[in-house]
């Protein structure tokens, strides 16, 4: 198939462009470079670094005429969405709509949209949760993600445009720059590497769902021929506190420091893992690499890896 990818300089987003490669796809990717990085886009793949916003992106649409997108492109940091909401309106929200009407000007197929599963339900009422839970966001963020599911089903319905939305958990792996996407993982891989010492916010019992990135990317892929008009959560089902991130990273890393512990985020849910049933009966999908395996392979790659993300320390090691 020809795809557009979005977003695909980032973390996630150039992972799933390697593994269309590999499958023999042809693949085009449009990255502002906002949070992404060029070193990460294969040269395989054609490199547009245009924001979703642009006017300009309706000439990619022309010029490569892609069967399908895979929609990864989005400002992801819960913390900036809360002191910068109209930002997170705009590029999640306005962007994606001028991504679905390119989509409709020029006949794609299928959209395949990275949502969240770890902030569109707000504090859950039973774990793990089910695609059905009541959506109670508690951040601009996961509001702004949400509402492009709400698009995704419209542009089904007057234009034809399929859709799968995946649900993320708490992605991690490697790539994930340990700043500007502030990822628990990223974030003690590449502090306790340096010899820093990460903080821990509050008594670090609050569990998330850890899916390694490979997971998720092979999500991606099954979604281009399953689960048309589909939201599907892609976890483990399984919770997992950041006080286990952290014992098993400060073994993998050689990090033998106690944790230090800060005080609560206000407003963070404190448990939270996601119920993957729908995704195997609609995807064939389950998570297949376990938390131990993944954080291993993320230490390692943090340990050897040319360090992108320099120059960029504008978040808090602080998790």
């Amino acid at each position: 198939m020809k795809i557009l990818v979005t977003g695909g300089a980032g973390f996630i987003g150039s992972q799933i462009v390697d593994a269309l490669l590999d499958a023999g796809h042809e693949v085009a990717v449009v990255d502002d470079l906002s949070t992404g990085f060029e070193e990460h886009v294969s040269p395989r793949a054609r490199f547009y670094p245009i924001d979703i916003r642009h006017k300009d992106l309706a000439t990619v649409f022309q010029r490569e005429l892609p069967e399908v997108v895979c929609h990864q492109a989005a400002r992801a940091n819960v913390r900036e969405s809360m002191t910068q909401p109209e930002l997170y309106a705009d590029v999640n929200i306005l962007g994606s709509i001028n991504l679905l009407q390119c989509c409709r000007q020029f006949s794609v197929r299928k959209v395949i949209y990275a949502s969240t599963g770890g902030a569109v339900y707000g504090e859950p009422q039973q774990v793990p949760v089910g695609e059905g839970h009541a959506i109670n966001p508690l951040d601009p963020y996961g509001t702004s993600k949400h509402t492009v599911e709400h698009y995704l089903f419209l542009y089904r319905l007057h234009y034809g445009i399929q859709y799968t939305a995946l649900r993320y958990p708490n992605v991690y792996g490697p790539r994930q720059n340990p700043y500007g996407e502030a990822g628990v993982v990223a974030i003690f891989a590449n502090q306790m590497l340096r010899g820093r010492q990460p903080l821990v916010n509050g008594d670090g019992n609050q569990q998330r769902d850890f899916v390694f990135v490979a997971d998720v990317v092979r999500a991606n892929l099954l979604a281009l021929t399953r689960g048309d008009g589909e939201i599907v959560n892609i976890g483990s089902g399984v919770g997992t506190s950041v006080n286990e991130i952290f014992d098993h990273l400060a073994r993998e890393c050689g990090y033998s420091k106690p944790a230090v512990h800060g005080p609560a985020k206000q407003g963070e849910v404190s448990r939270i893992y996601l119920d993957p049933t729908r995704a195997w009966e609609k995807l064939g999908w389950k998570s297949s690499i376990s938390v131990a395996d993944g954080l291993r392979q993320t230490a390692q790659w943090f340990r050897t890896a040319k360090p992108y993300w320099l120059g960029t320390e504008t978040s808090p090691a602080t998790v």
